[in-house]
This record gives C-alpha cells, structure tokens and sequence, in this order.
C-alpha cells in the first residue's frame, strides 16, 4: 500500500532511500535545509576552483553497483568513473614519499623492501581481508539488527571469532607486520572510520582488500556528482526534493508520526525517515517525550573526529602531490590521544590532502591548484578565528617543509571549515564531521536503532545507525531500512 513518505536531508542516506522507497511506489517527498543535495557532499566554487566539501574518496564500487542494479540500472549512466593510480602517496614525518599502487605485485615490491617477506604477509594479509569483507558484508554489515537476539546469533559469534571481530585492529596488523611504515599504511584507514587502531574492531581490516583489491576510484565532478546522479535516479523513480527546506518539527499524533513543520507549514506524511543526524533531530525536532535517547546517552558516546578542512586555490600546480595524498607523522598516536583520549587541538597532527586536478581539469583553472586539506579534530573543541588561524598557518608550514614546495605566497582562494560550521551547516553534535566512531561498543545493534523508540512510523538513515560511517555504509542503511519498511508496510 502506498505511502506518503517524508525524508529529512539530502545526504547519500536520504537521496538512496529516496530512490529506494520510491521505486515501492511510495509517494516520497525530501525536505533538505540546505541549497542543493549531497548533504556534507557538498561543492564550494570560488573564482574558478570547485572544491569537493566532504567525502573525497570513492571506495566500495560494488556497493554503488549494486544498488543502481536494482533499478536496472549502471553507475555508468549517472556518472564516470576512473580508477586512480597510484591509489594515494603516503609522506611520512621523515624520509621519501611511497606510492600505493593500483597493481597489487607493485605493492608487494613495496611491502618486501619494508620487512622482509612483507610481500607474503601482505598476500597473507590481503586473503584474510578478503575473507572478512566477503564474510562480513553477508553475515554483519547488510544485515536488520532490531535486537539484541539478532546480534546473539550463533553463526555471527562464530564469525566474529573467526574475523577476529573483538581483537582491535592494530594487534591484528601487528600480528603479521613489525616495520612502522608497513602498520601505518594499513591501519590509516581508521580515520575515515573515525577511529583509533587500537581500539578500532579487527573487523574493519577489510578495508584493505577495498584498498589494494577493489581500488581507489574517482568520480568526474567529485563525490558531489554522485550525490547529483543518485538524485536524478531517485527523481526518475517518482520522488520529489525540495530545497531551502528546513524542517523545523517531527509531528506526532497518538504516538505516531504524522508529518512535518517546514517553514512554518504543517506537511502530513504516513511515514518520517530523518537523515539529518540523529542527535539534532532528537534534540531539534522532538519533544522531550518522544526521544529514545537521552542527553546523557550522547554525552557518553564516543564520536567520530571534527575536521579542520582547509580548501586552497593554489596559482601554480603541486609537483609534489598525486590525488589522494597522507601526511602521517613518526608519532601518530599521540595525534589519536589528543582525538580520544585528552582532546586538544593537536601539536603535531597527520592529516589528508587532495589535489583532484590531475585527475579532473575541471576543478581548477589550467596551471593552477584546488587543494582540500583535512586535519582530524577532536569533537567539541573551542574553534575561534585566533585558533583557526594559528592551526592554518601550522598545517601549511608543515606541507611545505614535507613536500619542499612552497605554498603560502601562492594562495588564491582560500576558505576554513571546521567545528562550528559543521554544527551550523549540518547539525552536527559536538562539531563531528562523521557521527559515532566505530568502536566495538558502538557496533551493530550497539548503534542507535533505525526505528524510534517511542515514536511509530518515525525511521532512520545515515552514519549513525547500522553500519555506519561512509557513503558506501549510509546507502546500504537505507537499503536496509527500505527493505525493512516494504515487509512491514507492503
């Protein structure tokens, strides 16, 4: 029976189930505050430059495959890929760069200069990982946690013993590896996890057969072009987006939802699915009443990093720089402590930066640079102007004494988005640029439920509940969460 659907955001979580619950034949309609789709996928353009405002990197290809699959459809027909090679270079606080290759014998090479037999460890390392994606995207990740049960199940128990699910991802890297090059590039991953490796599940070691398998690709145009095509998808289907659209309150009636407060205008829906962060519409958009979670719950999790993201147009090119590009410092965990442990913005921080011109033209004009630089933040920091201003002239000293370039004198453009923006453009608690990190006890039907506790027909998409982080994890929990709300509603 068909429904009238509303979705809070037009983030990946709510474009893809947009898509998917319109192909039901629900009437689906999406209210995103903001001017345009993709959510933290934004695009900022500036004099020329365009710059991709949040996720950079295309990982996980077969999930994107499989959902256009669903409507019969190709990513190929929405946007163009290419894979990118090498995948990333990876400068270390002293010492040459290295490049991840997208040939896997080239990054064995890589591995035997190292340590010794490190190309057969990483074979080894690989096989496993291999293993645990293939395992773990059937057994835990496309899998309806609605309770605990569902997580007691014998099978995944014994998968998780044999994925090593409750050994931390550093003990399983240093299993096999004792160079701290060869850890590093294996374990850097956790901060797009929003995680620290020592207290990040082994579980997520899969990332590396995505890493080193599956590969490193880019979409033209940015992250944002597939938020734009997976829009036009959902618009094919039926579904209608409305911008500049702030809803302002989840309405309930004889505890159920019933609709939307959009610039002062009651909207009746029979469903409400909110993609907007979980906090902020518990905290925004409900009562006190009608909240599942308390602020107490909130204060006690564990979140994922704020970003101190810096967008740079640069009137000369960086020599120095491929696509995807990790400034690790010697002493990486002392960046991690100062995330997790004593938050503080951090002395002497690892960071990312993109330089996606030599791979698409178009984000910059010719000779000239688009550089996105993102630094890892504790959430919840104080963020002044005086602050940000000493972190940016900070970070950019230090890119010019690793890549020997200079950069100061040659900036054209320039832009801060850091924790209060997060906070402002997005609702993020606590400043996150992520949501909850990914820890065991935030994993599964640890996570906050898809489905309101207190609230019927009010549903949930997006990084906070099950999977989790990542455009890659967001459209599989709408896939999970419209499959779920097919079976119960027909």
């Amino acid at each position: 029976m068909s429904k009238r659907i509303a979705i809070i955001g037009a983030g990946f979580g709510g474009i893809s189930a947009a898509a998917l619950l319109a192909r039901q034949g629900h009437q689906v309609t999406v209210f995103e505050k903001n001017e345009h789709e993709g959510g933290r996928a934004s695009m900022w353009y500036e004099r020329g430059f365009s710059f991709d405002m949040g996720p950079s990197w295309y990982l996980m290809p077969d999930v994107f495959e499989k959902f256009f699959a669903k409507f019969g459809k190709r990513p190929s027909e929405y946007y163009t890929l290419s894979r990118l090679d090498p995948s990333y270079r990876m400068f270390f606080g002293d010492g040459a760069p290295l490049d991840i290759s997208s040939s896997l014998e080239e990054n064995k090479k890589l591995f035997d200069a190292l340590e010794p037999n490190g190309g057969a460890k990483l074979q080894t390392y690989l096989d496993q990982a291999e293993y645990q994606y293939d395992s773990a995207m059937e057994t835990f990740v496309e899998r309806d946690y609605q309770s605990v049960m569902d997580f007691l199940d014998w099978r995944l128990a014994k998968e998780g013993i044999r994925m090593r699910m409750f050994n931390s991802l550093d003990s399983h890297v240093s299993r096999l590896f004792s160079n701290d090059r060869a850890k590093k590039i294996l374990e850097y991953t956790t901060v797009f996890l929003g995680g620290n490796p020592k207290n990040t599940p082994a579980l997520y070691a899969l990332i590396a057969h995505v890493d080193f398998n599956l590969g490193v690709w880019y979409p033209q145009g940015g992250l944002h072009a597939v938020a734009t095509g997976m829009m036009r998808l959902a618009q094919e289907q039926g579904a209608t987006f409305v911008f500049n659209a702030p809803v302002e309150q989840i309405l309930v009636s004889d505890g159920k939802a019933s609709g939307v407060r959009v610039n002062g205008v009651d909207e009746p829906f029979d469903l409400v699915v909110s993609n907007a962060d979980y906090q902020f519409t518990e905290s925004a958009l409900l009562a006190p009443e009608h909240r599942s979670y308390s602020d107490a719950y909130w204060e006690s999790r564990t979140m994922a990093p704020s970003g101190f993201v810096l967008f740079l147009g640069l009137d000369k090119r960086m020599d120095s720089l491929k696509h995807h590009n990790l400034f690790l410092q010697n002493d990486w965990f002392a960046h991690f402590e100062e995330i997790f442990d004593r938050p503080a913005w951090p002395d002497a921080p690892s960071y990312y930066v993109c330089a996606p011109s030599l791979t698409d033209p178009s984000v910059a004009p010719e000779g000239k640079e688009a550089l996105f630089v993102l630094v890892p933040v504790a959430s919840g920091l104080e963020d002044t102007d005086a602050i940000r201003t000493q972190f940016r002239d900070k970070i950019i000293a230090d890119m010019e004494r690793v890549t020997g370039e200079s950069i100061s004198d040659h900036i054209e453009v320039e832009r801060i988005f850091s924790q209060r923006d997060f906070t402002e453009r997005y609702g993020a608690f606590q400043g996150t640029a992520l949501g909850l990190a990914h820890t065991l006890r935030q994993t599964a039907i640890l996570r906050p439920s898809m489905r309101s506790k207190k609230v019927q027909h009010l549903f949930f998409t997006g990084q906070y509940v099950h999977p989790g982080i990542g455009v890659p994890m967001v459209v599989i929990a709408s896939t999970i969460l419209s499959d779920s709300i097919e079976k119960q509603y027909g």
